[in-house]
């Protein structure tokens, strides 16, 4: 049920939905404490009746209870939490279902091949997945994404016997919180809504936004981090870039968090390797969004199946 306020808690707030939005926070610590079925189909509720275009629901989720698939994940993820949790919940673009319905209503369907299907698709998947997390921290529990799953398509697909037409997009671990924490710093609206139309704000207007975000956050210069970070830079933007780089962290006496997180935690060298794999496992997945559609009146007659 879900955890009591008081009164004065809420003073600073409209509503107790606007607290909520405002103050939750991700869960990475569980109470090995199970969720009543009441509860869970309460918060899967919630989920299924997000926003969708066209009302088409082009998601499924794989709840997960069992201890050892939980343990595979942890594992697949490298963040031994996620055994702990006592549901992990998979979102999946489906397109597979709406496909067995339109053939079994002798109705035609292309969206496999549609990148607008497949825009929307992921957009819903998204909004279900976050409606579950907020009904989620409405009674009691705790929440937190995992994104990680889609450096393992392949693994999860033959592991949760997904059928062509379904790709996993994000896992998400659900249970009672050993403990709140308080909301991480974000930036705020007037960094991030723009008024009519797109707003280039000043220079140090932006660096002033990031530092309020991230104030107090930098990471002692030790020698292998600097020596990844330049390396990083000398693939991306060569050695004129990773000497400029490398002044400005002798300058500051440290590294900063833009250079943390995209010289060290989510590499620019490395990020975008890898997209003709995924691109690959789409196409086997039975999705071929980026690729030229052929209407079956224009195959050859000899390769028609």
């Amino acid at each position: 049920m879900p955890a009591k306020r008081s009164d004065r808690s809420i003073d600073k707030h409209p509503n107790e939905t606007v607290k909520l939005l405002l103050e939750r926070s991700s869960c990475r610590d569980f109470l090995d404490k199970r969720i009543p079925p009441d509860i869970l189909q309460v918060v899967l509720e919630a989920g299924v009746h997000a926003p969708t275009a066209g009302n088409l629901q082009p998601y499924s989720i794989i709840r997960i209870e069992n201890t050892e698939t939980k343990q595979k994940f942890a594992k697949m993820c490298e963040q031994n939490f996620i055994g702990r949790a006592p549901v992990l919940l998979l979102f999946c673009l489906d397109l597979h279902r709406n496909e067995r319905w339109a053939g079994l209503e002798v109705a035609p369907y292309t969206a496999t091949s549609s990148f607008r299907h497949f825009w929307v698709s992921f957009q819903d998947t998204i909004i279900c997945a976050q409606n579950i997390c907020t009904a989620a921290d409405s009674v009691g529990l705790g929440s937190v994404y995992i994104g990680t799953v889609i450096d393992m398509p392949a693994k999860i697909q033959t592991m949760l016997r997904l059928p062509k037409g379904v790709f996993p997009v994000v896992l998400v671990c659900l249970g009672y919180p050993k403990k709140r924490h308080p909301p991480r710093s974000k930036l705020g609206v007037d960094a991030v809504v723009h008024l009519e139309r797109y707003h280039e704000i000043e220079d140090k207007e932006l660096l002033d936004a990031f530092n309020k975000k991230y104030e107090g956050q930098k990471l002692p210069v030790a020698e292998k981090r600097l020596e990844t970070i330049l390396k990083v830079c000398r693939k991306v933007r060569g050695e004129e870039f990773a000497e400029k780089c490398a002044s400005r962290i002798r300058a500051n006496g440290h590294i900063n968090i833009a250079q943390y997180y995209f010289g060290l935690h989510y590499r620019a060298d490395l990020m975008p390797k890898g997209n003709d794999k995924y691109l690959k496992i789409m196409e086997e997945s039975g999705f071929n969004w980026f690729k030229k559609y052929r209407p079956f009146s224009e195959v050859p007659r000899k390769r028609r199946k």
